[in-house]
């Protein structure tokens, strides 16, 4: 983590659980990302609660990576980003994660409320948002959420949807990483003329091509190969399984084709002994390659040294990897759910297919390793889903948000409402 002397003044505070630590360093990149592009405009502090309960570093003795703490408090890049503990016990009293995360955070948000923050911005419905919101009424300041995906199966949980209504309709402002999911909001009570799609973007000074022999070379790959990549968590929802499933009919049309799996364990759990053994099952040896997690930087490595980025994956908001991949050149296959279409948008960026149907992503993927791709319309396209794009969005629509909370006599009326 970089360390720079933080500023004093802050206008806003990013509210997320789900944020890069000392003890997480990949987790929520694509909010760092965002906001830190933010603070060169607005400074601002981050508030990153920490699940905790009595007993879990003995958990920790058999799953060492089970909730890993980050300390209090970190500097990156000159903002300080705090992370207060909240009460949270696995099983049925998760639902009271929304207000355990609201007291831990009250007196410290009431500390930042007097440094300047005129704003909350939080990631995630719930518990985030709904933890953001509580905050915001006792403490009279806005609240904007940025619905980021997981939105959809808590939509579907008979307890969760009506406070994902309660919050959205709380929400001063409800931000979405892809128009799915703003239509989501809508139908759970969020006022259409208060959402907004923001898109996540991607850094291409990070994600560029390199030499594809140079790349190759690192990870032991013929030059004559095919090659596919993914990138993200080991966990079911990503579905690197479902892409291992159809490789031995891929290889029949395909005979040096290999497969490289970028990722770890991840909050949601960790089936890398899964799919090894998958691989074992398969006769898949030597053509599946398990990388492990890389840092941001030394992704354009895998991702140059493929020809087609693929995630089978169950649900996403707006992946950011598929932008990621295109600035790198790679047309991208995936599944028909959550904003992947949006991102995926036209023919020669990839191809979309119907989540669950096996026979179309080995087709798709058979197709997109023989294809001709126009890898400069792939670059172009992502050169113009840049990171400074959404941020110049974004503080539009904070400004008039953080002019009221500035003006007594104009959040007056707001607070009575509330």
């Amino acid at each position: 983590m970089a360390e720079d002397r933080p500023s004093d003044r802050i206008d806003l505070v990013v509210f997320s659980a789900l944020f890069p630590s000392a003890a997480r360093p990949g987790a929520g990149l694509f909010i760092r990302e965002r906001m830190f592009r933010v603070a060169q405009q607005r400074p601002l502090a981050v508030v990153s609660p920490q699940p905790w309960f009595p007993g879990q570093s003995l958990i920790r003795l058999l799953r060492p990576g089970y909730r890993p703490q980050a300390p209090a408090l970190e500097t990156q890049h000159g903002i300080r980003v705090y992370h207060p503990r909240y009460l949270s016990v696995p099983g049925l009293l998760r639902q009271f994660d929304g207000w355990s995360m609201a007291l831990a955070s009250f007196w410290l948000m009431r500390k930042l409320k007097r440094q300047g923050a005129q704003l909350i911005d939080a990631h995630f419905t719930y518990p985030d948002g709904e933890a953001a919101t509580r905050l915001g009424r006792w403490l009279g300041l806005p609240a904007t959420i940025t619905l980021r995906g997981t939105e959809v199966p808590h939509s579907r949980n008979p307890v969760l949807r009506p406070r994902l209504s309660r919050t959205l309709k709380a929400a001063a402002r409800v931000f979405s990483v892809s128009d799915s999911l703003r239509r989501l909001a809508i139908e759970l009570g969020a006022g259409e003329d208060k959402t907004e799609v923001v898109g996540n973007g991607v850094d291409t000074a990070r994600f560029h091509p390199v030499g594809r022999a140079a790349a190759r070379a690192r990870y032991g790959l013929p030059d004559s190969a095919k090659v596919l990549v993914s990138v993200g968590g080991l966990v079911e929802r990503k579905g690197m399984h479902r892409v291992i499933d159809v490789m031995p009919a891929l290889i029949k049309h395909h005979p040096d084709l290999h497969y490289l799996i970028v990722g770890g364990a991840s909050p949601e759990g960790d089936n890398r002994a899964e799919l090894a053994a998958q691989v074992a099952r398969l006769g898949l040896a030597g053509r599946v390659h398990f990388l492990g997690e890389l840092p941001s930087d030394e992704l354009k490595w895998p991702l140059s040294a493929s020809d087609v980025f693929v995630l089978a994956t169950r649900n996403e908001g707006w992946a950011n990897v598929f932008l990621e991949a295109m600035a790198c050149g790679l047309p991208v296959v995936s599944t028909d759910v959550g904003g992947n279409a949006e991102v995926v948008c036209r023919d020669e960026l990839g191809s979309i297919v119907p989540f669950g149907d096996s026979a179309a992503l080995q087709q798709a993927l058979d197709a997109a390793l023989i294809k001709e791709w126009d890898r400069a319309a792939i670059l172009d396209y992502a050169q113009a889903n840049q990171w400074e794009k959404r941020v110049t969005q974004l503080l539009r629509a904070f400004a008039p948000l953080l002019a009221n909370a500035s003006n007594p006599e104009q959040s007056a009326p707001a607070a009575a409402e509330r």
